[in-house]
């Protein structure tokens, strides 16, 4: 028996004792797939050539080696999934469309053909694909979005949005899944506006007129996605809370929660359970905000241990689970790397907790004895299960991986 075995027949032994099966939970963990997101490879860039980012987002750094092409963004996302245990999805923008040479086609225009590739890449891995409307870094979006005064700007984005609904019907036609197709928009105002409600109102117009078209709601989820605000938008964003919990209440939509999204000590992990008793499914984009919507690498922090707890009391199979981060001052296949495996912990975390009998200790109104097992299964051997976990699944275990991103950084980031 190696070392890696051995240890988790320990540990196995620890948590029976608690009355918790690590085999079920390592069964459990491998059928919740996360869906990686393709904008950490390139510094959200893109291929349609729309130019900087925009919209109230910013990249920092210049680590080399950024994908610069579909194929090295592709060899990109292989390596990344290669040092990541299970099956996973791949969440694209429709800034990531692929062209013929010479080809030049803007966003209200695009098809299901320029993501063929992106078919192709994922029908050959096992890949689901998720999409998002790409509404920033292009020219018609530096004042607004849906949300435009300009009728003429608002039906550019409205006619980009009912192009990205077909796209994403492709997809779950093609690839035999569904598609979570996502809406967030940058618009809002960088000082006290005069009137918020028209462009709320616009914008419960365009998202009408997009879900007028009609499409296969049982291939393809609609998310709308709230933030609380973004550079040169920080007293007001058009697209709130409160308007997108309504507006996908009233139309069956999904509402996309980012942890990113909300005031600082807002929690996106105690808004889950609320959700999911109103919702059947519920998005989720995990990241970690430091002191504003960052996007940091996310960590095995607190805060995605209680998001983690959230999604398996509810139901993993109700919460439609995505990452969104982008760092570029570090290596960016490790950012995958580090992102998916500590949000795959988090999760086994979750499902190492003896969760009835907590319930039933808080139905009781026991809270002395809940805090005392809560904190003693903290230093419980769960790296022991995760080590076994990655070895059943044919991934390095522990930093081993990081060896391998070293050494493509050697042979093929560098050269780029």
């Amino acid at each position: 028996m190696n070392k890696v075995k051995e240890q988790y027949k320990m540990a196995k032994e620890v948590y029976a004792a608690a009355g918790v099966d690590t085999d079920k939970a390592l069964e459990a963990l491998k059928q919740i797939p996360i869906s990686m997101h393709c904008w950490q490879g390139d510094d959200v860039i893109g291929f349609d050539g729309g130019g900087a980012l925009s919209g109230g987002i910013q990249t920092t750094g210049n680590y080399p080696g950024r994908a610069r092409t579909p194929q090295e963004l592709m060899e990109d996302i292989d390596k990344a999934l290669s040092l990541i245990p299970g099956k996973h999805r791949l969440n694209l923008h429709a800034s990531y469309a692929i062209f013929e040479e010479g080809e030049k086609v803007d966003r209200d225009k695009l098809e299901p053909r320029h993501f063929a590739k992106w078919v192709e890449f994922a029908r050959e891995r096992g890949l689901g694909l998720d999409f998002n409307p790409t509404m920033f870094s292009h020219p018609k979006a530096e004042n607004a979005t849906l949300s435009s005064e300009d009728p003429q700007i608002r039906k550019f984005w409205i006619d980009h949005c009912k192009a990205c609904l077909r796209i994403s019907e492709y997809f779950a036609r093609e690839l035999n899944t569904h598609c979570t197709m996502n809406i967030w928009i940058p618009d809002g105002f960088k000082d006290i506006p005069a009137d918020r409600t028209a462009p709320r109102a616009r914008l419960k117009d365009s998202l009408d007129q997009i879900l007028s078209i009609g499409y296969d709601r049982s291939k393809v989820y609609v998310a709308v996605e709230s933030k609380v605000f973004g550079i040169g938008m920080e007293s007001c964003t058009v697209g709130s809370h409160e308007f997108y919990m309504n507006y996908a209440a009233k139309n069956d939509l999904l509402c996309l929660l980012d942890n990113g999204h909300y005031h600082p000590t807002e929690l996106v992990s105690d808004k889950i359970s609320s959700m999911l008793l109103f919702y059947d499914k519920l998005a989720l984009h995990v990241t970690r905000g430091v002191r504003w919507d960052s996007d940091h690498v996310v960590l095995l922090d607190d805060e995605t241990k209680e998001i983690a707890k959230e999604i398996i009391r509810g139901g993993a199979d109700r919460v439609l689970l995505a990452l969104d981060f982008f760092d570029a001052s570090i290596n960016r296949i490790s950012a995958w790397v580090v992102g998916m495996r500590n949000m795959q912990k988090a999760l086994l975390n979750a499902l190492l907790m003896p969760q009835e009998r907590w319930a039933k200790l808080q139905e009781d109104r026991n809270f002395t004895r809940l805090m005392m097992e809560m904190e003693e299964f903290k230093t419980y051997p769960m790296g022991a299960v995760w080590d076994y976990f990655c070895q059943e699944n044919g991934v390095p275990v522990k930093e081993e991986w990081f060896d391998a991103v070293m050494e493509y950084e050697k042979q093929v980031l560098s050269k780029r």
